[in-house]
């Protein structure tokens, strides 16, 4: 038999046919500043709109998806696990005060099957456009031999822009500022590795239905990540002045809040301030988890934590509210070594 590439595993129609069913998707997300059409070697995009800006700063995220793939490939369902993707990326972005500008996406597979890269990228196409975010590039690359050929791993890199004096840095946090919290949509895409080890992962575990989650527990594990892009924009429009930004992934509380502290800075966070979602009671009571590692793992129930002056509070919960989000006040800032009490 004459050796090729097909024969070697690697399936460059397949390639082809994957690009076109993803291409009606990713012409969903364009922007005006994006140039030429999909398949060049790279993505052009025009800096044209920055000459407005004082001093433009460009900010850039790069993120994975983590071990919530194994969910996905166990329910075969691939078309929102690309909007985690953008999510972990833009969020970044916005949490500096940036808006996203483009993103691009890495898909290393076992085996190049083009409907399910083309979900794969619906997907992504959905969080760029959540985020106002042109999808201006990807990658699919088939391994074979090197990954299962049912399995896949999904990575992305989102860049923005903002102007130096609008930049999100916590250095003007002082005593006295409230925290406001804006809601999760459930686990978004940190901690799967404990959860995999408290729940049985196989097909019917994940197809159980749970009354006090509404839902089933893949359903509510798979629910993607919140995009916080348009949420943090209206609070600006609003002409309130974010002072700090802290997006709640791996590590909970008690690593990213600190995170946008300035020294000298603690941050009080009530527990009775909002209701922690039903999946973390659940995880917490089955898997018999301390509180200390659950608000050190997960968001539990808040995907960013902002600090505002305490004069902005409601204003800036009114603003996030109007823009769909569910926002609370939880907790303020206090002067003591940094770092996050639970109170």
């Amino acid at each position: 038999m004459a050796m090729d590439y097909k024969n070697a595993g690697v399936d460059i129609e397949a390639g082809y046919r994957s690009v076109e069913l993803m291409k009606e998707y990713v012409k969903g997300t364009m922007r005006p500043e994006v140039l030429g059409g999909i398949g060049g070697f790279s993505g052009a995009f025009s800096l044209e709109a920055l000459k407005g800006m004082e001093k433009p700063v460009l900010l850039s995220g790069t993120d994975g998806v983590g071990t919530k793939l194994k969910l996905a490939f166990l329910l075969d369902k691939h078309d929102t696990i690309g909007i985690d993707c953008v999510a972990m990326c833009v969020n970044d972005v916005a949490c500096a005060g940036g808006e996203p500008l483009f993103f691009l996406d890495y898909i290393a597979c076992g085996k190049n099957e083009p409907e399910k890269i083309a979900a794969i990228v619906k997907g992504v196409a959905e969080g760029c456009r959540q985020a106002g975010a042109a999808l201006v590039g990807g990658e699919t690359a088939e391994h074979p031999g090197m990954m299962p050929e049912d399995e896949y791993d999904l990575a992305g890199f989102a860049v923005g822009v903002a102007d130096e004096k609008d930049l999100i840095t916590g250095d003007g946090i002082k005593p006295g500022d409230a925290l406001i919290g804006i809601a999760s949509s459930g686990v978004h895409s940190n901690g799967f590795s404990l959860i995999r080890k408290v729940f049985e992962m196989t097909e019917e575990s994940l197809n159980t239905y749970y009354e006090e989650l509404g839902a089933t527990l893949g359903e509510t594990l798979l629910t993607p990540t919140r995009i916080y892009v348009k949420a943090l924009r209206s609070v600006k429009e609003a002409g309130i002045a974010v002072k700090g930004c802290s997006h709640i992934t791996g590590g909970g509380f008690y690593e990213n809040i600190p995170r946008m502290l300035p020294q000298g800075i603690r941050a009080a966070v009530k527990r009775d301030s909002y209701e922690v979602p039903a999946i973390f009671k659940l995880l917490q009571e089955k898997g018999q988890i301390e509180e200390r590692v659950m608000y050190n793992t997960y968001n539990m129930g808040l995907g960013m934590v902002l600090a505002v002056d305490s004069a902005d509070a409601l204003r800036t919960a009114e603003a996030l509210r109007a823009a769909g989000e569910t926002a609370y006040v939880v907790g303020s800032c206090t002067a003591g070594e940094k770092g996050v009490d639970l109170c």
